[in-house]
């Protein structure tokens, strides 16, 4: 037994929560951040694609990549509940005053999006270190096959949103501060 009482892996432990506290606090902190975090993630986008660009390698990295940014685009534009599940469900009446309005919720939130993507950069960036991940493809036909997947599932995204009458971006959406509008005057002698 050592002098501080405690084992080894009592101290890694207890180092490996202190470490995750310190993680945890430094995300908690960059949260409200949204421009600078993709910001961050614009560089680390451009020194991977440099990174690629210049080895001129890892080309099936990059298409599992973009897989990867697909479906998180996906999770990102769908909202939380699917209205086709509860149109399966057959029409229903609002009960109370908070059925009627429900504002768009991401089945994937923005924040979690950011996070996601960019662990995923930075993974596949630390691939490109190793050979065994460089696997010789042809990437035009790469690309061209990502292009047509990113086609189509879009495609089929877009039109579920024009079914189903939701906009996941608050861009042109009509927003209410809290301010009330002046009041029209209503007397009859205005004529």
């Amino acid at each position: 037994m050592d002098a501080g009482g405690a084992s080894p892996r009592a101290a890694i432990s207890r180092w490996k929560f202190a470490a995750w506290r310190q993680y945890q606090h430094v995300l908690d902190k960059i949260t409200p951040h949204v421009g600078r975090r993709w910001a961050g993630f614009a560089g680390v986008a451009l020194v991977y694609a440099l990174r690629v660009y210049f080895v001129e390698g890892f080309y099936i990295v990059s298409y599992g990549l973009g897989i990867y940014i697909l479906n998180l685009l996906i999770g990102f534009l769908s909202p939380q509940v699917d209205p086709e599940i509860v149109d399966a469900e057959g029409p229903t009446l609002p009960t109370t005053a908070s059925d009627e309005f429900r504002p768009f919720v991401r089945r994937l939130p923005e924040f979690k999006f950011w996070y996601s993507i960019t662990k995923a950069f930075c993974i596949a960036f630390v691939m490109t270190f190793f050979s065994a991940f460089d696997v010789p493809v042809f990437w035009p036909i790469l690309l061209f096959y990502w292009v047509v997947l990113f086609t189509l599932t879009m495609r089929k995204q877009i039109s579920h949103m024009i079914k189903y009458k939701y906009l996941p971006f608050s861009s042109g959406k009509q927003r209410y501060d809290g301010k009330r509008a002046p009041p029209e005057s209503t007397s009859l002698s205005d004529g």
